[in-house]
């Protein structure tokens, strides 16, 4: 809060922290008008980011202690998730969710102490975020985007099952390894077109790990068939760089008992896409599933790379505006200082992009079966 204040010119902070902790405005309609306003940005993705904010004490809405794999150890802190608009030259958040753990929502005096509305319900971030970019979809009015998520540490069958019944295009970055999802691999019959899935498996000893039957680990010899350089701009090195990725067509399914279940005869199918960032690497050091058209292949990948755009603002602007800094204790107080934050953030980077009024074609998900790979 202090940095936003400092942003505005002293005498503001006390003013500043009335309006965040006290007022009664809602912060769903303002971040709605913020995203309207972004699309100068010509944004290209919406990158789903994690936020862990640490804490001392116990009494921030919230806040629990949980193992954070990014800290390798157990931590006391708040879980949020934030959704930016992602463009090439600038990226801002515009949506954010807290996770609400059950030890906060089924405790009456907890719910009353921090002004948690009846509605709130536990959430893991993954289906917050979900919940979030589908709300921006249905409500917003601003043009889809693909949703780009890392979903490796959590199950992403149930997470790509709802983002496809909801109709929105998405890029997620998957463990190779996930034991909940079984990948089968899709071939044109002969003659007919028709589809023949199978597992592709290879020796484990080809790709140097184990790897269960339908793992992505079991897809690299279909992916490596099918590479293709892709330039792109890595926004956390600020060099352009060149990539080999490679894609196969895929239907989601579930393992059973180290077999492969049949994935149903109607599901659509997706794009696993392995990209070797890393060309000393005998297998790929990125796996993402998507359903984006795989003839628009190198678009899809520097889509997904978006994401390093995020985490770079992020750290460069939206730490320093104050992202992690609410101290008070209200589920309303912590929506309007993170919204307060998108504000901020969004003046730093709107005051340095040229003005546009038209934005980019959208990427709708693939709609054939039968597209073919060509370079981007």
């Amino acid at each position: 809060m202090r940095a936003i204040a400092d942003g505005a010119g002293g005498g503001v902070e006390q003013s500043l922290y009335q309006f965040i902790t006290k007022s009664p405005w809602a912060a769903e309609p303002v971040r709605r008008e913020l995203a309207g306003l972004l699309l100068r940005l010509q944004p290209r993705a919406w990158v789903v980011q994690p936020l862990v904010i640490a804490k001392v004490g116990e009494h921030s809405v919230g806040v629990e202690r949980r193992w954070v794999s990014g800290f390798g150890r157990v931590v006391n802190c708040q879980r949020a998730v934030g959704v930016w608009l992602a463009a090439d030259q600038a990226s801002c958040p515009v949506e954010w969710r807290l996770e609400l753990p059950e030890s906060w929502t089924g405790d009456a005096a907890l719910r009353r102490r921090a002004s948690i509305p009846d509605g709130v319900r536990p959430c893991p971030p993954e289906q917050c975020a979900v919940d979030a970019v589908s709300e921006m979809a249905r409500d917003w009015g601003i043009p889809h985007r693909p949703v780009v998520m890392d979903l490796r540490e959590c199950d992403p069958y149930d997470i790509c099952a709802v983002l496809l019944e909801r109709r929105l295009p998405f890029a997620v970055r998957i463990d190779p390894a996930a034991r909940g999802l079984a990948l089968h691999a899709v071939r044109s019959g002969p003659r007919t077109g028709s589809r023949a899935t199978g597992s592709a498996e290879v020796p484990a000893a080809e790709t140097g790990v184990p790897h269960p039957p339908g793992s992505a680990f079991a897809l690299v010899s279909e992916l490596s068939r099918q590479c293709m350089p892709v330039e792109w701009f890595d926004h956390s090195m600020g060099a352009l760089r060149a990539t080999s990725v490679g894609a196969t067509r895929v239907l989601l399914g579930r393992p059973a008992s180290g077999v492969l279940r049949p994935a149903p005869a109607d599901q659509q199918e997706l794009l696993l896409m392995g990209a070797w960032q890393d060309s000393s690497r005998r297998t790929p050091s990125e796996y993402w599933l998507t359903n984006l058209p795989q003839s628009q292949l190198g678009t899809v990948f520097r889509t997904a790379m978006l994401g390093r755009r995020v985490e770079r603002d992020q750290a460069e602007i939206g730490e320093g505006l104050g992202v992690r800094d609410f101290e008070g204790r209200s589920f309303r107080g912590w929506h309007h200082h993170m919204t307060m934050v998108s504000l901020a953030h969004a003046a730093t980077v709107l005051s340095s992009v040229p003005h546009s009024e038209t934005g980019p074609a959208v990427m709708r998900p693939t709609a054939s079966r039968e597209v073919r790979m060509r370079a981007a």
